[in-house]
């Protein structure tokens, strides 16, 4: 397939990338700014388009066939930008998919985002704007899997991951292993139309998606 890497240069974006590289799938690395292609071609995208999930976005999806979306303005960032690419980025692109044709889509949401008045109040604004983005692609006619991280490190990623549709324990994850996990989903059917927490655990990636 070829995948439109929606946050590319982001630090899951680039694990992404990079294993890509190895796999049967075509990365099409989604950049803001121009300057960014050359690293993400070194680390393996076969293909680079300029594209702003602020703006219309729908020329970067001509001929994929797939796209993971992991952009984020992160949990620290004001609520305006976090509404602008985690909620109506993500919005922007799930319609523009569909517009398209392009069938299967990959969001990362994050752990909670179901809930997001139990969580601590500096991050609500963050997991309420998950949890809209998250309901508009359930919404869609989309061939969706709806991956929600917990807390993301930048350890490196070890295989061994715990998924399920919730978890009800406390944990993290490297986000190496994120982009390990988005990779398997991409040829694991029984994920489609699914929603899952995932955290670091004692079990591979594969098995771990068989269960669901």
């Amino acid at each position: 397939m070829r995948v439109l890497i929606a946050g590319a240069n982001g630090k899951i974006g680039q694990h992404l990338v990079r294993h890509m590289a190895d796999s049967q799938h075509i990365a099409r690395a989604m950049v803001r700014n121009p300057e960014q292609a050359p690293e993400l071609e070194r680390l393996g995208a076969a293909e680079t388009v300029v594209a702003d999930l602020e703006q219309d976005c729908s020329h970067a999806l001509k001929d994929c066939d797939a796209v993971i979306f992991t952009a984020g303005s992160g949990p620290h960032t004001g609520p305006e930008k976090t509404v602008d690419v985690d909620q109506n980025g993500a919005i922007r692109l799930i319609d523009a998919a569909e517009a398209a044709g392009v069938k299967r889509f990959l969001l990362v949401s994050s752990m909670r985002a179901d809930a997001p008045e139990k969580a601590p109040e500096k991050i609500h604004h963050y997991l309420r704007a998950k949890q809209k983005a998250d309901e508009h692609l359930r919404a869609s006619s989309l061939d969706f899997t709806l991956v929600r991280p917990g807390p993301l490190t930048n350890d490196p990623g070890t295989g061994k991951v715990e998924l399920s549709p919730r978890l009800d324990r406390t944990g993290s994850i490297p986000r190496e292993d994120v982009a390990s996990v988005l990779l398997a989903v991409l040829d694991a059917d029984n994920t489609v139309r699914q929603t899952f927490d995932l955290l670091s655990g004692d079990d591979g990636i594969a098995e771990s998606l068989a269960r669901l």
